[in-house]
């Protein structure tokens, strides 16, 4: 829940010579990996601005006792969907962000008494790259829309189980298709271990994005205060 446990667990399977993965699945998704290249390769000149939506209404009907609406679990929007955008934002950008600022919007106050409902977002990067972006439990969303000099491209949606699709401005579909995310995510685990790889989404992943989390509600609590990294 914090960088402090990161390091910790990152620490502890470095020492004893084990590989560590985060479960981002979206990082196996064949169409999300085209937008991680396009990062790279930048076919449609400098990444200008990313908009990026993880979110779903009904939250506000769970019950009290559900981890998502415990903070002590690591419950809230912006700890369980909001990682979707945030990974999404820094995949697509390709490189890490700078600054940071956040707000909660609040509603359903009696439902959601220890966590965020909806968090917004904004990240800087080095480039001058900006994301804009959003996690709720009580609103819907899904999408990873990223605009360039010369064109743009998007996901919709960027992060469902399955259905993973997109397209581009010159017309480029964005359609690979996949059987099973998690399947591919565990048989790539399994290459790294059996061929003694590093694994596609190591520990450091989750460090960073844990520390942008943490810098986002530091800046909700200073009323959305621009945070440097």
């Amino acid at each position: 829940m914090d960088e402090a446990e990161c390091q910790e667990i990152i620490d502890a399977c470095r020492k004893n010579n084990v590989k560590l993965s985060i479960g981002y699945r979206m990082q196996h998704e064949p169409n999300t990996q085209t937008v991680m290249q396009f990062a790279k390769d930048k076919p449609y000149g400098a990444i200008e601005r990313i908009d990026a939506v993880a979110a779903y209404s009904g939250g506000e009907n769970r019950s009290p006792d559900n981890w998502r609406m415990r903070a002590d679990m690591g419950g809230g929007a912006m700890y369980d969907m909001g990682v979707y955008p945030l990974n999404g934002s820094r995949y697509a950008a390709g490189e890490e962000p700078v600054a940071v600022s956040g707000r909660h919007e609040i509603t359903h106050p009696e439902a959601f008494t220890e966590v965020d409902s909806t968090t917004h977002f904004t990240l800087e990067f080095p480039s001058g790259a900006v994301a804009e972006c959003m996690t709720s439990f009580v609103k819907p969303g899904n999408k990873l829309e990223v605009t360039c000099a010369e064109g743009s491209y998007y996901l919709r949606p960027m992060s469902n189980y399955n259905g993973v699709q997109g397209a581009t401005s010159d017309g480029r579909k964005l359609d690979k298709p996949i059987a099973n995310q998690q399947a591919a995510q565990m048989d790539d685990d399994a290459r790294a271990i059996l061929q003694d790889m590093p694994v596609m989404v190591p520990g450091e992943e989750g460090l960073r994005d844990i520390r942008i989390v943490q810098a986002i509600f530091k800046s909700a609590r200073e009323d959305g205060k621009r945070i440097e990294l």
